[in-house]
């Protein structure tokens, strides 16, 4: 074999290897491709002081593009962290992953949350969820936005209010638990 065709035959090698390695990189390219959000591609952040009481890290899992209306991200609220007063306007799920919490939607009592524990709250329906005052919480939330928007933010839940904390066995109270 001559030389040049020793290296046309490398050539076309080597186009062989690529070419899966630039279909894939051609598919990822695509709008309506399938999308792979390695862990750790995406920065943890702050809760805003503007919707969070206490220490709340937000780490971002999906905001799907349209027609798809959802965004998804997992909140970690250290002990005596929670929300602000908010709504959906599509409502809210909420899947408990680790820890013990508090949510309560107004008008009734503050109910304890457990790792496992899903909780749906209805489109509109205003409520609060966030840790204990002695245990963090993390829960994974996944709501749909309508005409751009996923919550509206209220006032901020009062110590006084927080710290009443859901009804023990006996229907007594108790913030420490």
């Amino acid at each position: 074999m001559t030389e040049s065709r020793h290296r046309a035959a490398i050539g076309l090698a080597i186009a062989a290897l690529l070419l899966p390695v630039a279909s894939a990189v051609a598919q990822s390219i695509r709008e309506d491709a399938m999308k792979l959000y390695r862990n750790g591609t995406r920065p943890s952040q702050k809760g805003p002081a503007e919707w969070f009481t206490g220490s709340v890290r937000i780490d971002p899992l999906n905001t799907a593009p349209e027609p798809a209306r959802h965004g998804v991200a997992s909140v970690t609220f250290e002990p005596g962290a929670r929300t602000a007063w908010h709504t959906h306007p599509l409502g809210q799920t909420l899947i408990v992953t680790s820890g013990t919490g508090w949510t309560q939607c107004e008008g009734e009592p503050i109910v304890e949350i457990r790792a496992g524990d899903v909780i749906w709250c209805p489109p509109d329906h205003r409520h609060w969820h966030g840790a204990t005052p002695t245990t963090a919480m993390t829960h994974i939330a996944i709501q749909e936005a309508r005409d751009g928007k996923m919550v509206e933010w209220m006032e901020h839940v009062a110590d006084d209010q927080y710290l009443v904390g859901p009804p023990q066995a006996g229907g007594q109270r108790s913030a420490t638990h």
